[in-house]
């Protein structure tokens, strides 16, 4: 038996967003070294680098030496092309909900093509729906529903052991069935797609929110690969400039 590729858990990310506490950050960074993880991305915390962030670190200080700090999550996730929400609400917002164990099953699979990445919205109030639309899948752990609420450190603990052992015990894993798009891809098709739906007198460019959720997540649901990225962009830009040119000809109707 070969052992486990240590490169796959160097392509698994933990993005905290808008960390209210520098403590936690330090304590979900020793939690992942323990677990073998080691790339930890910050979106916009509220305070960053901190003593007591060191402090709680313990033996742990080179995952935060080492972590990047973004402005948004939409950055932190540009390159990876598959992203977890950890959350315990807002299941109306992703179509997937999967467990600890079958995330780290999806993660390790993913992760011999690309970075992926789990993510955890702040201590009080979780990950927005916003945030959530960016993600491809929701974690929920399966805990005591009389008393469900876990420290950050403690979710981040429990999703790296979950990792760690499926990582172990299983030293070779089948190539992803997609060539999945980027982040950075799908937000591009995302921001082309209610642009063209605005040309086409589809949507409101005033108040664009609720039909692009629904359509993020409805494309969420089908994990777009990158030629169907550039097929779907293709006809996109074929319906804007059928438009443009009967605006020009003056033939031009309302379907609004």
């Amino acid at each position: 038996m070969t052992s486990s590729d240590p490169k796959l858990l160097a392509d698994i990310r933990v993005v905290l967003a808008r960390t209210s506490h520098p403590g936690n950050i330090g304590a979900a960074a020793r939690a992942m070294k323990t677990m073998g993880l080691s790339q930890l991305v910050l979106v916009d915390p509220a305070v960053f680098p901190n003593s007591q962030a060191d402090a709680m670190a313990s033996g742990a200080v080179d995952v935060l030496a080492g972590a990047r700090v973004c402005p948004t999550l939409t950055e932190a996730l540009a390159d990876t092309t598959l992203a977890l929400g950890v959350s315990a609400r807002r299941r109306d917002i992703v179509a997937e909900v999967l467990n600890p164990a079958e995330a780290a099953l999806r993660l390790l699979g993913e992760a011999q093509r690309a970075p992926v990445a789990l993510v955890f919205g702040n201590e009080t109030s979780g990950l927005s729906n916003e945030e959530l639309s960016l993600c491809q899948g929701l974690v929920t752990i399966p805990a005591n529903p009389d008393y469900s609420s876990l420290n950050l450190a403690a979710a981040v603990q429990v999703l790296s052991y979950e990792i760690r052992q499926a990582w172990l015990d299983r030293p070779s894993w089948p190539a992803p069935e997609i060539d999945a798009a980027s982040g950075d891809e799908v937000e591009k098709f995302y921001g082309h797609l209610e642009a063209a739906l605005a040309d086409l007198e589809f949507l409101n460019p005033g108040s664009p929110g609720k039909l692009m959720l629904k359509l993020r997540r409805l494309f969420a649901r089908t994990r777009l690969a990158k030629e169907e990225v550039n097929i779907l962009r293709g006809i996109l830009s074929a319906a804007q400039d059928a438009k443009r040119a009967a605006r020009r000809s003056g033939t031009v109707g309302h379907n609004s």
